[in-house]
Order: structure tokens, then C-alpha cells, then sequence
């Protein structure tokens, strides 16, 4: 699929970049939110680490099932049009937060994850392919790289503005028991900060639909989507790249979104904050992707590196002491930092394993599509559906004699086909 050829086009692609950097960081904005809102339901709700798991799977499974029907919009509508789509309805999804709140009923919570996750893969699927072809392909990882800086900086600051707007209202509350009352004033701070971001996301996607976004070239309907997906997946690379993504995506969702569930049952008062931490960390991955792809290291080759450093991480956490805090004594208590677990700091890490993979598994896996393109972005993005079930794994073996840490072995199998793919997935081109 190339672009549009257009006098602007070819002159500049900043205005479509800084428009496309917007939606990252709106999209890390409301992804990440869920890393403060799954410990903070859980408590209010007074939810198990399974149920609490569902407010996760709820939002990424949405995935499952719109990924391919978003691609067939997007052909029929175009890619700009399908990202102001994308984020009317995840105005919707923030406004449906507030009769939840307001009954405090779960399965309405779920729903409107739900319905956010749809919002969320529709402008994913139409968003994702600027990057990837508005520049040369050896370099696609660079730029991916800094469309992450602003979706995972998105992250660091979602926590902050969650724990400023609504749980500081409520200190003292973790480890005691709520009541009826408390549950209630706790339930009811969601409404205003839901409203507003409904309101933010509704008209940024107006204005998205007024903006001179330049339009890539729609692609011909050369078979059925049937056709198209027999034609997509026949290419080895590209099937297991969403592998590659769905795995991937399971492990980032852990680390960020499970961190505070795990801070919660060790007592940390201030859980609604610990995914900014593995968000930071990503940050870091990002800028040192910048760097370094692919002036130093290949796209593969910093693949294998997080794969690998991913692994001897998940590890350290499984085996590791929660009453140590060598790490926090050393890089954060000095500077005024929380003294927080070695077992935290050492989910928060996996941000820096994780950072690369998403930009670098991208570009592999797209190389040579031609008009196939946006069928293998949609099969790509159904890769996040790998957020569903991550979560779920972890809740479901948190509540075996695995308990909350030892569940993070769940990890361990992902990092490893994340290091086939880096190492020899990538270069399949036939089955045979």
C-alpha cells in the first residue's frame, strides 16, 4: 500500500505525524488508565484477583472480535475517517462509565470496557499503518518508537491524573474495611473525571475529521475479505508476527495493569500510581530505540535483546524477596523515591524489555504485504487481544498456591516465542 501522491504529501509529513502523535498519546491515556482502575474496582467492588482480571480481559477481548470487521470500515470509509469513528465511540465507552458508577453494578463496568476496547481497535487499525508507511521501512521501528514514547508517556501520566483527581481523596483505605457509605463517595468520583475525558475524546475526534489529514490509498477490493485473510495468513512472517504481538501484549499488560493489584495485596498505599512506574520504564526502551535503530542494532536483533532480557526478569520477580527493597534504597530512596518492594521494581523493568517489541515486530511483519496491508494491520491488532488473557492467566493461577507473585510465571512461555520470532520467525516467507 503506498500513499496518496500528493504535493503535500511529498513535501512534508510532519502535520500528519503530529496529528497521529495526538492519538497515540489518547490511546496510551485510556489503555493505562485500566492499571489504576482494576486495584481501585477491586477494592470498591470488593473483587477477587480473577474478577479484577475481567475489567482487562473485557476491554482487550473487544479485540477479538472487531479487529477484521474494523478493517473492512476503514476500506469502505477510509483511514481518516475511521479514526474520527474510533474515537466517537470511545466517547460512548466514557460516558457509559457513569451509570456504572452510579449502580456500582459490574457487568456495566465490563460493558463499557468493552465498548472502549472496540473505540480503541478501530482507531488502532486505521492509526498504526501512518507510521509504518509514511517513511522508509528500514526506519519504521524509529518512528513507531516515538508514537510509544507518547502513548506509554500517556501511561505514566494516566496513573498521576488518577491518583490526583480520585484516590487522593481517599487515603488510609487500603487494608481496612469499607463502608456502605465510603463505597459509595469512592464510586461516585469517577462520574466527573469519565465525563470529561467522554467530552476531550468526542471533540479531538471532530476535529480530526475537520483536519487536513492526508488520506493513504484506499485499497482495492481484489477478493473477498475471506480471500484476503487465506491470502494474509499463507505468509508465515506476518501469522506469526500476531502471534508474536499477542504474546507480547499479554506480558506488557501484566506488567503495567497487574502491578497495582499486586502493590495492593502487599499494602502499598499508593497502588494506583505503580504502573506509571513500568510506563516510565517503556519510555526509556522507546528513547533508546530511537537511538539506536537502526544506526546500531538491527530490528531483529533488539527484538531477541528484549526477549532475552524479558525472561531472566520474569525470573528475578518469581524467585524474588517482597520484603527486599535493595533496589528502591538504591535508585529511588536517596532522590526522595518511594521505598517500594524489589518484586514492584522488578515488574516495573519489564517496561524496558518490553518497549521495543510492538515498533520492531510491526514493520517484520508487514514487510511486502503490498494491498494486503490493512488486513495485516487488522490481524496485527487482534494481536492485543494478548491483553485479554495475560491478565487472566495471572488472576487464575494467583489464586492457586502459585499465589500473586508466583503467577507471573505465566510470562515465561510469551518471552520465549518472542525470541523464535526475533531469531527466525521473521524471515519465514513460505510454509513449507
Amino acid at each position: 500500500m503506498d500513499m496518496t501522491i500528493t504535493d503535500e504529501k511529498q513535501q512534508s509529513s510532519l502535520l500528519p505525524m503530529a496529528i497521529v502523535a495526538i492519538l497515540f498519546f489518547i490511546l496510551g491515556f485510556a489503555t493505562w488508565l485500566n492499571g489504576s482502575l482494576m486495584p481501585y474496582l477491586q477494592q470498591i467492588l470488593q473483587l477477587s484477583p480473577f474478577q479484577a482480571s475481567l475489567i482487562i480481559f473485557s476491554f482487550y477481548i473487544a479485540v477479538t472480535f472487531t479487529a477484521l470487521p474494523s478493517a473492512w470500515v476503514i476500506r469502505k470509509v477510509g483511514y481518516k475517517n475511521g479514526m474520527a469513528l474510533g474515537m466517537g465511540v470511545m466517547m460512548v465507552a466514557g460516558l457509559l462509565f457513569i451509570p456504572a458508577a452510579e449502580t456500582q453494578v459490574f457487568a456495566l463496568f465490563l460493558f463499557a470496557q468493552l465498548v472502549m476496547g472496540t473505540g480503541q481497535t478501530l482507531l488502532q487499525t486505521a492509526v498504526n499503518p501512518y507510521v509504518v508507511r509514511i517513511g522508509p521501512e528500514e526506519s519504521a521501528a524509529a518512528r513507531v518508537s516515538v508514537m510509544g514514547i507518547l502513548n506509554k508517556g500517556a501511561g505514566v501520566v494516566a496513573p498521576m491524573v488518577f491518583t490526583a483527581l480520585i484516590l487522593s481523596n481517599f487515603t488510609g483505605t487500603v487494608g481496612t474495611e469499607l463502608t456502605q457509605a465510603k463505597i459509595d463517595e469512592m464510586a461516585d468520583s469517577l462520574v466527573l473525571p469519565y465525563l470529561g475525558m467522554a467530552l476531550f475524546i468526542g471533540l479531538l475526534g471532530l476535529a480530526v475529521k475537520m483536519s487536513p489529514l492526508p488520506e493513504l490509498e484506499k485499497e482495492k477490493e481484489q477478493a473477498s475479505s475471506e480471500g484476503q485473510l487465506k491470502e494474509a495468513l499463507a505468509t508465515p512472517s506476518l501469522a506469526l508476527g500476531v502471534v508474536a504481538l499477542f504474546v507480547y501484549v499479554a506480558v506488557e499488560v501484566i506488567a503495567g495493569d497487574t502491578i497495582g493489584t499486586f502493590a495492593l495485596s502487599l499494602g502499598v498505599e499508593n497502588y494506583a500510581v505503580m504502573t506509571s512506574y513500568t510506563m516510565i520504564c517503556m519510555v526509556l526502551g522507546y528513547t533508546l530505540g530511537i537511538i539506536t535503530i537502526p544506526r546500531f542494532v538491527s530490528q531483529p536483533t533488539a527484538l531477541m535483546i528484549s526477549a532475552v532480557l524479558g525472561t531472566l526478569l520474569t525470573l528475578l520477580i518469581i524467585f524474588g524477596d517482597s520484603s527486599s527493597f535493595v533496589i528502591a534504597n538504591t535508585l529511588l530512596v536517596p532522590f526522595g523515591g518511594a521505598q517500594l518492594p524489589d518484586t514492584l521494581l522488578l515488574i516495573a523493568l519489564l517496561g524496558l524489555a518490553n518497549a521495543i517489541v510492538w515498533p520492531a515486530v510491526w514493520p517484520l511483519a508487514l514487510s511486502g504485504l503490498g494491498h494486503l496491508t490493512s488486513t495485516g494491520s487488522a490481524l496485527l491488532i487482534m494481536g492485543i487481544a494478548g491483553g485479554a488473557f495475560g491478565p487472566l492467566f495471572w488472576g487464575i493461577a494467583s489464586g492457586t498456591s502459585l499465589g500473586q507473585q508466583g503467577a507471573y510465571i505465566v510470562m515465561l512461555p510469551c518471552y520465549l516465542f518472542i525470541l523464535f520470532y526475533a531469531i527466525k520467525g521473521h524471515k519465514m516467507k513460505s510454509w513449507k
